[in-house]
C-alpha cells in the first residue's frame, strides 16, 4: 500500500510536462519558422538587387557597344554630360540622337523608378574620347538611388 501511495504522489507531480512540452517545443518550432520565412525575404531582395545590377551593367555595355560600332558620332551620345557631378543627379541636356533616345527608353522600362534624367554619358574628347555611362535607378522601397558606372576608351 505505501508502493502504491509514492507511485501516485509521483504521477501528480508528472501532470501537466506533457501539455509543458509541447508548448516549449511548439515555441521552438515557430521561432526556427520565423527565422526561415526573414532569411527567404532577405534572399528575394538580394537577388532583385543583384538583377537590377545586372541589368543596369548590361545597358551601360549596350551603349559602349554602340558608340564603338559610331565612332563618327561620339560627341552626339552626351547625355546630362556635365562631369564632375553627383551621381544620379546630373545637370546638362538630354541627347536626342536617336540611338541615346532608343537606350533610354530601354533603361527607363527595364529598371525600376529609372528615367531619362538621371542616366548620364560622358564623352570627354580631351581625353581620347574617355566615356563614361551612369545608369541610375531605385528599387521599389527604396529612398536612395542605386548606380553602376562604366567607362570605357573609344579609339
Amino acid at each position: 500500500m505505501i508502493m502504491k501511495t509514492i507511485f501516485h504522489h509521483g504521477s501528480r507531480a508528472q501532470q501537466g510536462s506533457v501539455l509543458l512540452e509541447g508548448l516549449i517545443s511548439i515555441l521552438l518550432f515557430s521561432v526556427g519558422i520565423l527565422a526561415i520565412v526573414g532569411m527567404q525575404a532577405a534572399a528575394i531582395k538580394n537577388t532583385s538587387d543583384a538583377k537590377y545590377r545586372a541589368d543596369a551593367s548590361y545597358f551601360a555595355n549596350q551603349i559602349i557597344g554602340q558608340m564603338w560600332a559610331d565612332r563618327a558620332n561620339l560627341p552626339s551620345y552626351n547625355n546630362n554630360a556635365i562631369a564632375g557631378t553627383a551621381p544620379c543627379n546630373p545637370t546638362g541636356t538630354l541627347s536626342i540622337y536617336p540611338n541615346v533616345t532608343g537606350w533610354l527608353n530601354a533603361v527607363t522600362t527595364s529598371l525600376p523608378n529609372a528615367v531619362s534624367g538621371v542616366q548620364q554619358i560622358v564623352v570627354n574628347a580631351a581625353a581620347n574620347n574617355l566615356v563614361t555611362v551612369t545608369v541610375c535607378w531605385k528599387p521599389p522601397q527604396a529612398t536612395t538611388w542605386h548606380n553602376f558606372v562604366a567607362t570605357a576608351q573609344i579609339n
